[in-house]
């Protein structure tokens, strides 16, 4: 084939190659940014690297002009830079996923969140008011001794220079809180494995532990240092536990309703979305420990102030997972 049918004939491939890299191969951080991209896709950018290769391997075996050749070669370098760059740091790599991929992977769970966030607040409303209707219900969850242990932990009278526990330092507390709250969300989550239902019971049991204490709480004066407390680290904790709650029911429709995979495809596609809800859900749970452990427990510290960042750990957090990864687009790596 002569030099000018052949650059006639693939002309506009390379055009195209060379916009996708001016666009997209060259700069990545741009092109993440970037929300409408009408040229070639992402994903079909190795099939035309491939066939860049060989029109450049014809070319030097044709005899063609310095020019072609010059031109398919750097062609051919800035897309190999493009599709096979340096892998990106693994705290970056970290970093996206729990700004961008962890939201956007929870709200592709919609229907098994909503379902789970209306299961926990009716039983933890439900039972807040059922403790309030009738306040000897407490009893039915917890002992004396434990319900003399809440009151003394929330005592408004006490000289406590830290709330919601009894002893222990802020460290010691950090890793008791990582570990309970840990262990609450990833049985709420593995219980999944029973067709679901053990998610769903799980989260109405911790609503309604949640609720009990609170009403008890409110009940009998000491409702003031219990909000104050829990106002700032349950915007992460209560959030987590209820996409614990959404995983496992996830998890569980893959087990009852596979589709038209086969069940065992259903619950490994499944269990790979599973893991990393967890892996966030436990990212959230540390940075609620943390907050749980060296702010909410401070004593003297006015509730105007408590609310106020507890207002703003909830909007941060609610707004995080609404529009967290919005707008992010797959690109080559």
């Amino acid at each position: 084939m002569r030099q000018a049918h052949f650059i006639a004939r693939h002309e506009a491939e390379w055009q195209a190659f060379e916009k996708w890299l001016e666009a997209r191969g060259d700069n990545p951080r741009q092109a993440r940014a970037e929300r409408k991209w009408d040229g070639l896709r992402d994903e079909d950018m190795p099939v035309h690297y491939r066939r860049l290769c060989q029109h450049l391997a014809l070319a030097r075996r044709r005899g063609y002009s310095p020019v072609v050749t010059t031109r398919l070669q750097d062609l051919m370098q800035r897309g190999h830079n493009a599709l096979y760059r340096p892998a990106p740091p693994r705290w970056r790599r970290a970093l996206e996923f729990l700004i961008a991929d962890f939201p956007r992977l929870v709200r592709a769970q919609r229907g098994c969140l909503w379902i789970s966030a209306a299961l926990f607040v009716i039983a933890t409303v439900g039972m807040y008011l059922a403790v309030q209707w009738k306040p000897e219900l407490i009893h039915s969850l917890f002992n004396p001794q434990q319900i003399a242990e809440f009151e003394a932990m929330y005592d408004p009278g006490a000289t406590h220079t830290r709330i919601g526990r009894e002893s222990g330092g802020d460290l010691i507390m950090f890793g008791h809180y990582i570990l309970n709250n840990v262990s609450i969300a990833f049985r709420t989550a593995a219980s999944g494995f029973l067709a679901g239902i053990g998610s769903l019971l799980a989260l109405a049991f911790n609503g309604v532990i949640f609720g009990g204490i609170a009403a008890h709480l409110q009940t009998v004066g000491h409702g003031d240092p219990f909000w104050r407390f829990v106002v700032g680290h349950g915007a992460p904790e209560l959030t987590a536990i209820v996409i614990a709650g959404a995983a496992g029911l996830r998890l569980g429709l893959d087990l009852l309703a596979p589709g038209r995979r086969r069940r065992i495809d259903a619950l490994i596609e499944g269990g790979k979305v599973f893991a990393r809800l967890c892996l966030g859900v436990f990212a959230m749970l540390v940075f609620a420990a943390f907050v749980e452990a060296f702010w909410s427990s401070i004593g003297w510290m006015p509730a105007w102030i408590k609310f106020s960042v507890g207002g703003a750990l909830w909007a941060g957090v609610l707004f995080w997972l609404w529009r967290g990864g919005r707008g992010a687009m797959t690109h080559a790596s």
